[in-house]
């Protein structure tokens, strides 16, 4: 059985939760509280150990990110939760897309040589258990922003595309 320790970071999106095994972040969350750490134990089979330097570098990113101050993330990333199918596509997206830019649902079911047609790849997306670090929130539709699952949704999707600068802000964005 693994063990994950988990660690919070207060954002404008609210609190973001990193739950990370010995071998990295193996899922993030756009809350934290008991139910979501539960489901993320029970996804796992782990239990929760109290190790705040575990996730001490998940944490410092993360609030880097939201600060606007880091562009790439170096923590590792445990890809447990993900069937071979999810990891050659959110693998194919972590390693080609860049922060401030974007990929269709599309051109992601190309690149990835998946195999899957563009539905496909928004159902792998909605499913990523590591969001804003495997960034899903990158691919978008081929005549729009296209959907989005976590935080407040579309919402929390134009919010972090503006913060890396591919949308304009509006007249209220704040970091």
């Amino acid at each position: 059985m693994v063990d994950v320790a988990f660690g919070s970071v207060p954002t404008p999106l609210g609190d973001v939760l990193a739950a990370v095994t010995p071998d990295g972040v193996a899922a993030t969350a756009f809350e934290d509280g008991q139910q979501v750490r539960a489901k993320i134990l029970d996804r796992l089979g782990a239990h929760a150990v109290d190790d705040p330097a575990r996730t001490a570098g998940a944490r410092d990113e993360l609030a880097a990110y939201f600060a606007g101050r880091l562009t790439a993330f170096t923590v590792p990333v445990d890809w447990r939760l993900m069937s071979a199918l999810q990891r050659l596509v959110l693998g194919t997206l972590y390693e080609t897309v860049p922060y401030g830019k974007v990929t269709t649902y599309g051109e992601l079911a190309t690149s990835s040589g998946a195999g899957v047609p563009a539905r496909a790849i928004g159902s792998i997306m909605g499913s990523n258990p590591v969001p804003i670090i495997v960034p899903c929130h990158r691919v978008v539709a081929g005549n729009g922003l296209g959907g989005f699952s976590g935080g407040d949704g579309v919402e929390s999707k134009r919010w972090l595309l503006t913060l890396e600068g591919h949308l304009p802000p509006t007249l209220d964005w704040e970091l």
